[in-house]
C-alpha cells in the first residue's frame, strides 16, 4: 500500500512540473543566465541595471521572450535554459530588470 501512495504522489508531483509551474526564478537564473548576466559578457544586460534593461522593455515583453526562445546576437536559442517555459522566461526578464 506505501508503494502505491508514493508511485501516485510522484505522478501528482510529476504531472505539477508538466503543467507549467513556474520554478525558483533564481536558481533559473543562477543556473542559466548569471554567467552572461551578472557581467555583461557578450554585450548581455546587466542584472539589476534598470539603465540597460529600460531599451530592452520598450519592446515589450513578448518580443523579450521570443529573443530569449529563439536567441539574438550572442544569447543562443533557449537562452541556456532549455526547459524554460515563456512564463519562467518572463519571471527572469522581470528578475532581471529591475
Amino acid at each position: 500500500m506505501k508503494k502505491l501512495a508514493v508511485v501516485a504522489l510522484m505522478a501528482v508531483a510529476g504531472s505539477v512540473a508538466a503543467d507549467g509551474a513556474t520554478r525558483d526564478v533564481t536558481e533559473l537564473y543562477n543556473r542559466a543566465c548569471m554567467a552572461c548576466h551578472a557581467s555583461g559578457a557578450a554585450g548581455a544586460p546587466i542584472t539589476h541595471n534598470a539603465e540597460a534593461w529600460a531599451p530592452r522593455l520598450t519592446k515589450g515583453m513578448d518580443v523579450l521572450v521570443n529573443s530569449a526562445k529563439n536567441g539574438l546576437n550572442a544569447m543562443p536559442p533557449r537562452a541556456m535554459c532549455m526547459d524554460c517555459t515563456d512564463a519562467e522566461y518572463k519571471a527572469l526578464i522581470e528578475f532581471m530588470s529591475k
